[in-house]
């Protein structure tokens, strides 16, 4: 990465959205037989947003969090250059970020979707930061964005209770190598354990006879939730120390661990693999709960808005999910 950057990435600014309604474990458990001490003690969790309501969709929650994240510099639509949606849950099989892009009025920007589950917005970022520092573009927007409820069977207990609904923001924009808010990254994929985490297409529902073609839809989420706990305890901290040893630099230089929110015992755990101390771990999964891509973002602009990061703070993101993928950027914290 470093031999071919021109120039830095830097986080102008940041913004995040959640629905107004939000579902409580006591709730959940007149669903399914659970119970708020069960499900605070084995995930951290004690309530999620829904998005609910015919005319909602993931577009609201990108474009409110998109739209914060630009009045906060004053920005105007028109600068920016990218638009990138990580997102899983597009209203449209053909992606969302077009959408997303005409309703902010950004008219000179281009956008796709990118799809990588919980690991999305790390690779939207490094996606971006690649787009800067090559001197491609000068403003990216990247959200992370998901609304998971969508696809939930709400009569699984296994996964009902840890998924939520958000969307998360960040501008991003080119800068001087001196600048550079994006330190490094580091990114994996393990397809061979890709059916720990889906939700599979089925082609059976439907058979056309006269065309010998089968047509269906989506199914609900599938988890492995024992085997995805396994795999980012053990990769996640590999991951973070790669990164870390090629800036050489060392685990007590770190101020905050920023993971994606599927788990208050994954946050833990790796926290305590890499030997950071609990209280740099930013988390907000037990108001929210797991909101794939947007968790991170989400986590990044509460810690932002209660000023718990400070100027030049080192910020460790990693995500972690569905493919398998995980990934980490190293930040170092430039206020804007």
């Amino acid at each position: 990465m470093k031999s071919f950057m021109t120039q830095g990435a830097k986080i102008l600014s940041t913004g995040s959205a959640v629905p107004d309604y939000s579902l409580s474990n006591n709730q959940i458990s007149e669903i399914v037989q659970t119970s708020d001490e069960w499900i605070v003690t084995r995930t951290g969790i004690k309530e999620r947003r829904l998005l609910t309501g015919v005319n909602q969709s993931i577009v609201d929650l990108a474009v409110l969090a998109s739209i914060k994240a630009l009045d906060k510099i004053s920005m105007n639509p028109s600068e920016i250059d990218l638009i990138i949606l990580a997102t899983s849950t597009p209203n449209d099989l053909f992606g969302s970020a077009s959408q997303v892009q005409s309703k902010i009025g950004a008219i000179n920007a281009v956008a796709f979707d990118l799809t990588a589950a919980c690991s999305g917005f790390v690779l939207g970022i490094v996606t971006a930061s690649q787009f800067l520092q090559n001197g491609s573009y000068r403003n990216i927007l990247v959200i992370g964005a998901d609304t998971l409820s969508k696809w939930i069977d709400w009569s699984d207990r296994s996964t009902c209770i840890l998924f939520g609904d958000a969307a998360g923001a960040t501008i991003i924009q080119a800068c001087s190598k001196e600048n550079n808010s994006i330190l490094n990254f580091q990114l994996n994929t393990d397809g061979h354990y890709a059916n720990y985490l889906s939700i599979l297409y089925d082609h059976k529902n439907a058979f056309n006879p006269f065309l010998n073609l089968y047509q269906g839809a989506f199914r609900y989420l599938s988890m492995n939730g024992k085997e995805v706990y396994k795999f980012a305890v053990s990769q996640v901290p590999l991951s973070i120390l790669k990164c870390i040893n090629s800036l050489n630099i060392s685990i007590h230089d770190i101020d905050w661990l920023l993971l994606h929110q599927a788990n208050e015992r994954i946050l833990t755990a790796v926290a305590e693999k890499l030997s950071i101390n609990t209280s740099k771990i930013i988390s907000n999964l037990s108001k929210y709960g797991n909101t794939s891509a947007a968790s991170i973002p989400l986590a990044l602009d509460e810690a932002l808005q209660t000023k718990k990061i400070s100027n030049n703070d080192i910020i460790v993101v990693s995500g972690f999910g569905a493919g398998l993928t995980w990934g980490t950027v190293i930040i170092k914290w430039n206020e804007f």
